[in-house]
């Protein structure tokens, strides 16, 4: 049954023009731009785009993308009457996860070919370290993206989303480094997850160590996240 929803979820997402061009075609638009017109401050070199929009495109799946869907889900009451069914809420919840977690997957290795035809190359042994920042930050990512969706009506919540993606998107570090910010922007952006996730992955790809903040950053994010996610979410619009 959990899996014959996974599907039916990834399914979903896969027929979906506007959630493909959110989650791949926008990264893989941006990696190809920036990769080959020089129009940032700085030359930026494969080695700092790409993980930066290998983060953005997780950031689009696991906050952006399922959190409209299921804003969408939960106004129409689709998530209430599918939660009476012998599926349940847990399957339901771990089988949206399994079909996200999938279309990441599919994401990285379609961006991450793109970049290494460009010419980046990772270092090998940082890409343990790289899984685990990704799979922290796409938890905390999908922990605010259902946040939101569990207590907003789904107009709002598509608002709330778009307009927190486009504000991350300037200033988390995915494309323009954030020493170009403010000093007290700077210094908030850095405690979000995405710009964690960000440099996690900037930094475990490019075979340095990466910072202790940016582990603390992640974790309590991912943990914190969810948790309010669960203890709000309502599974109806009512």
């Amino acid at each position: 049954m959990l899996a014959a929803y996974a599907r039916f979820e990834l399914r979903l997402l896969l027929r979906n023009p506007e959630q493909l061009l959110l989650v791949l075609a926008i990264p893989m638009g941006m990696l190809l731009f920036f990769a080959t017109v020089d129009v940032l401050p700085e030359p930026s070199s494969l080695e700092y785009l790409t993980p930066g929009i290998l983060a953005l495109a997780i950031l689009s799946s696991t906050m952006t993308g399922l959190g409209i869907a299921t804003g969408f889900q939960r106004s129409s009451l689709a998530l209430k009457r599918i939660g009476a069914t012998p599926l349940g809420s847990r399957r339901l919840v771990l089988g949206k996860s399994i079909a996200t977690g999938t279309v990441v997957a599919l994401q990285v290795s379609v961006l991450g070919g793109v970049g290494f035809a460009l010419g980046w190359r990772p270092e090998l042994r940082g890409i343990p370290a790289a899984i685990a920042a990704a799979a922290l930050g796409g938890l905390a990512c999908a922990g605010i993206g259902l946040s939101l969706a569990g207590r907003l009506r789904a107009e709002i919540t598509l608002a709330a989303l778009n307009a927190l993606y486009l504000v991350l998107l300037l200033a988390s570090g995915f494309i323009l480094d954030t020493v170009h910010l403010p000093a007290a922007v700077s210094t908030i952006v850095t405690l979000s997850p995405a710009t964690a996730m960000t440099e996690a992955l900037r930094d475990s790809l490019s075979g340095a160590s990466v910072h202790v903040r940016d582990w603390i950053v992640l974790a309590v994010w991912a943990a914190a996240a969810p948790l309010v996610a669960a203890r709000t979410f309502r599974w109806d619009a009512e």
